[in-house]
C-alpha cells in the first residue's frame, strides 16, 4: 500500500507540473497601466472634495489640540515630581550656605564678574524650568552642574 500511495504522489506531482504554463502577454502592458494611475486620481476629484478638504483639516488640528491639552491637564503628576523639587531646593540652600562660607573668608572681597552673573543667570533659568517640568530630572542635573561650577570659580576668585 505504501508504494501505491507513493506512485499516486508521484503521478499526482509529474501532472501538477504539467499545468505550470508560463506564457508572456503578447503585448507591453505598462503604458496601460500607467496611463490609468495618472488618470485614477484626476477622476476621484470632484468639487465637493475640493470645499471639504480645509475644514477637514481645521477640525483634525482643532481634535489634535484638544487631545493635547487634555493629555497634559489630566497627566497624574507623580511622587517623583515633588522629589525633585525637593532635591533642588535642598541643593540650592546648600550652595547658599557653601557659597556663604567661601565669601566668608575673604571679608571685603567682592566676587561679581561676567562668568559669575552667567552662572547665576543660568542657575535662575534652570530652577525655573523645574518649576515648569518638575519631572526632568535632567534639569536637577544641570542645576547641580551649574552651582558646581559657580562655587569653584567662586573658590578660585577667593584664593587668588
Amino acid at each position: 500500500m505504501h508504494d501505491q500511495d507513493t506512485e499516486l504522489s508521484d503521478a499526482l506531482r509529474d501532472g501538477m507540473r504539467g499545468l505550470r504554463i508560463d506564457t508572456p502577454p503578447a503585448r507591453d502592458l505598462w503604458p496601460d497601466i500607467a496611463a490609468r494611475i495618472e488618470v485614477a486620481p484626476r477622476a476621484r476629484t470632484t468639487r465637493r472634495t475640493g470645499l471639504l478638504a480645509p475644514w477637514s483639516l481645521a477640525a483634525s488640528v482643532l481634535l489634535a489640540a484638544w487631545l493635547l491639552w487634555q493629555h497634559g491637564a489630566m497627566a497624574p503628576r507623580s511622587p517623583d515630581d515633588r522629589l525633585i523639587q525637593r532635591e533642588a531646593q535642598a541643593m540650592t540652600l546648600e550652595y547658599q550656605g557653601a557659597l556663604r562660607v567661601i565669601t566668608a573668608s575673604v571679608p571685603g572681597q567682592h566676587f561679581e564678574s561676567a562668568d559669575v552673573r552667567e552662572l547665576d543667570r543660568s542657575a535662575a533659568q534652570i530652577r525655573n524650568a523645574l518649576q515648569r517640568d518638575p519631572n526632568a530630572r535632567f534639569l536637577l542635573d544641570r542645576l547641580q552642574h551649574t552651582y558646581a561650577l559657580r562655587l569653584a570659580l567662586t573658590q578660585r576668585a577667593a584664593m587668588s
